[in-house]
């Protein structure tokens, strides 16, 4: 049972990315999912959440109005898309599950630079 992240990398300040969060051996449907992101040094900090069946999402206000979060429950997915990148946006970034957060993944690095 596992969450793997993906779609990380090096892009230009104004960019996209859009992150993928695959759900192994479990069914996301039933869980709300989050994104998380981290600076070497620094807490984890919340980016968005997206509830059962996307009924609520709740953004970082860091990121409100360039990233959105959702889901494909057929693709047992989750999605983060990132525009309007900032240097500030640099960090690794991981998913997770609740209720029943499992251990934290390897993340995925996304790297904000001219």
């Amino acid at each position: 049972v596992q969450l793997v992240e993906s779609g990380g990398g090096s892009v230009q300040p104004g960019g996209s990315l859009r992150l993928s969060c695959v759900a192994s051996r479990f069914t996301v449907s039933g869980y709300a999912v989050v994104w998380f992101r981290q600076v070497p040094g620094k807490e984890r900090e919340l980016v968005a959440r997206v509830d059962r069946g996307a009924a609520t999402t709740v953004y970082a206000d860091s990121v409100k109005g360039r990233f959105t979060i959702s889901r494909d429950d057929a693709k047992n997915t989750v999605y983060l898309q990132m525009n309007s990148l900032k240097p500030g946006d640099t960090a690794v970034y991981y998913c997770n599950r609740f209720p029943e957060p499992m251990r934290w993944g390897q993340g995925t690095q996304v790297i904000v630079s001219s």
